[in-house]
């Protein structure tokens, strides 16, 4: 399995801050914002990683990644896109990289609290198809939003105004090589992209999507709210790790 992180976009909803950089590149916390996606990849064991990006600070992620070695990484690959087309647009660019192999796809600034080791694992034992992850919020209507019967979705709403859940599909998704072809028969939305949900809905018209709840939490960062939600998050689970570590002993020296 291949993983794929799209960077691109104009990040609007952050200006001014994004008129000069790109939003993957400002930080969260003590780390820029795109070693989140990164690390979850490489953690969930998958080596070969494509970046898809755009606009005019591109060669940024360059200057800061590079082949990938901070990660492990022998080569790091990169793509770019041209233009505001959609997440399934930039997600097209992959089809040479993933060259027939199934794909895990990260949006940029998906930020989550534990790895995606056991979805990894599960996806690999699904013959074909599709899988997303779900995870219930507060405010669904900001995301695509599933719709269940029984326990099973039968549709996948974009940003609706009225969710049939609480539950949000969150920016990472497991492809079979028959995503590339679903692609090319989208239908660009009103906003004029292709839209991930619509590419999700016809995995789902088929019978051939597969979803799992997310354990920890999660946020996107791609608002000045999300990302002030997603900085305290890593930092709060950043203390709690190193407070753990430190040894009985040294903690009541430390009170006294």
């Amino acid at each position: 399995m291949k993983g794929i992180i799209l960077a691109g976009g104009l990040g609007s909803r952050l200006f001014p801050l994004t008129k000069i950089t790109n939003k993957h590149l400002l930080p969260v916390y003590n780390e820029p914002m795109i070693y989140y996606p990164m690390r979850t990849l490489v953690d969930a064991g998958i080596r070969e990683i494509l970046l898809v990006t755009g606009g005019h600070n591109a060669g940024d992620f360059l200057k800061l990644l590079g082949n990938g070695e901070a990660f492990g990484l022998r080569l790091l690959n990169y793509a770019y896109q041209v233009g505001e087309g959609g997440i399934a647009d930039a997600l097209r660019l992959a089809e040479p990289f993933a060259d027939g192999e199934p794909v895990c796809v990260i949006l940029g600034d998906n930020i989550i609290e534990k790895g995606i080791g056991d979805i990894v694992a599960k996806y690999r034992k699904q013959p074909d198809g599709a899988h997303i992850i779900l995870k219930e919020v507060p405010d669904p209507n900001r995301f695509g939003v599933p719709a269940f019967e029984n326990g099973r979705i039968v549709r996948i709403e974009e940003k609706p105004s009225a969710p049939a859940s609480q539950f949000a599909v969150i920016g990472i998704y497991f492809y079979d090589a028959s995503v590339f072809r679903r692609i090319q028969d989208l239908v660009p939305s009103d906003r004029g992209e292709l839209e991930i949900t619509d590419l999700n809905n016809s995995y789902l018209a088929e019978g051939r999507l597969t979803h799992s709840i997310l354990d920890g939490w999660w946020t996107d960062a791609g608002t000045f709210e999300s990302l002030r939600v997603a900085t305290n998050l890593v930092a709060d689970t950043l203390q709690k790790t190193t407070a753990s570590e430190i040894p009985a002993a040294v903690s009541v020296t430390a009170k006294a």
